[in-house]
């Protein structure tokens, strides 16, 4: 297994948890850097929306994030390939990861043993045609299909998550169950050494953050970041059901909502979102749980380094 004298530490949990503020502060402790484990960070110019850490606020190298220009294809698979490469590169420098984010898809992709099917590249005409009919007949229709096809990933996937509809109609076509894949998820075994930590909030008290959060965003100047965008052409990057914080503004900027319902919307969106973070992270059992709700920054550090040192001490013996 790789860095097993040297496991890659990794930070997840909810949005608006914390994790970031404590990726960092233990990758300073530890004179490393962080690598982002969040598939919308990657894209440029989607700042506020995202949450990103301002560059002026950031006290160590972050990497993997401001990739690639909005809408441009981007996978699990190359996802993993990048993120494998920093953790070589740090490792040759002597240097722990902090592997940080809440897409579960990618932390896991980037530690566990995963091999990706036929059809994970992002060139992929079967992809772009059912791309196109979810552009052109909808997100309900592109389900039913699915569900025509293949009950049992259909019963899995939200109508609403297109990405993942398409890519499990890909599967069906290439012979590849969907379901069977979320189900081998949650056994399969690690590839890369690592300690993992989830940020634990309390459910009110990460509501209140998130809908703080949102309305900063906009005092911030989301709208006028949404409208940059759109001048440059990304409009239809901003508008995929994944781009919460983004298709809500485009929206009210068409006049199909004030920009009053548009903030609503993406906290009630990122909410949900908080739902399903949870509910992935759970079903990993090698996570070490840290109560976030009133601890302070000092204390999680303290807690993550000394399980680190821990768990690093017993698997070296």
């Amino acid at each position: 297994m790789r860095y097993q004298d040297k496991p890659v530490i990794s930070i997840v949990g909810p949005t608006a948890s914390g994790k970031s503020d404590l990726a960092q502060l233990v990758a300073a402790r530890l004179g490393s850097e962080v690598v982002s484990a969040d598939s919308m960070q990657i894209y440029r110019g989607m700042d506020i929306g995202t949450a990103k850490l301002p560059v002026d606020e950031r006290l160590v190298k972050h990497h993997l994030i401001d990739v690639v220009d909005p809408g441009e294809a981007y996978s699990a698979q190359r996802f993993q390939k990048a993120a494998r490469q920093v953790f070589d590169d740090l490792y040759a420098q002597d240097k722990v990861s902090v592997l940080c984010g809440g897409t579960g898809f990618y932390v896991q992709a980037a530690l566990d043993h995963m091999d990706f099917p036929k059809g994970e590249q992002t060139d992929n005409p079967l992809r772009d045609r059912w791309q196109s009919f979810a552009d052109e007949q909808g997100a309900d229709a592109l389900w039913a299909e699915l569900k025509k096809r293949d009950k049992r990933s259909a019963a899995v996937v939200h109508p609403n998550n297109v990405r993942r509809v398409i890519r499990a109609l890909e599967m069906y076509e290439l012979g590849v169950s969907y379901a069977d894949q979320v189900e081998r998820l949650k056994t399969i075994p690690a590839e890369v050494a690592s300690v993992r930590f989830g940020l634990q909030v309390d459910r009110e008290v990460l509501n209140e953050r998130i809908n703080k959060r949102v309305d900063l965003m906009f005092e911030q100047g989301l709208v006028d970041e949404v409208k940059g965008l759109m001048s440059l052409g990304f409009t239809a990057a901003l508008t995929a059901p994944q781009a919460i914080g983004y298709k809500e503004i485009v929206r009210a900027l068409a006049g199909e909502c004030s920009l009053e319902q548009a903030c609503e919307d993406i906290k009630m969106a990122t909410r949900r979102y908080a739902k399903r973070q949870r509910s992935w992270f759970r079903r990993d059992k090698k996570i070490i749980w840290l109560e976030a709700t009133h601890a302070s920054s000092d204390e999680l550090v303290s807690h993550v380094l000394s399980a680190y040192e821990t768990r690093n001490a017993h698997s070296n013996d």
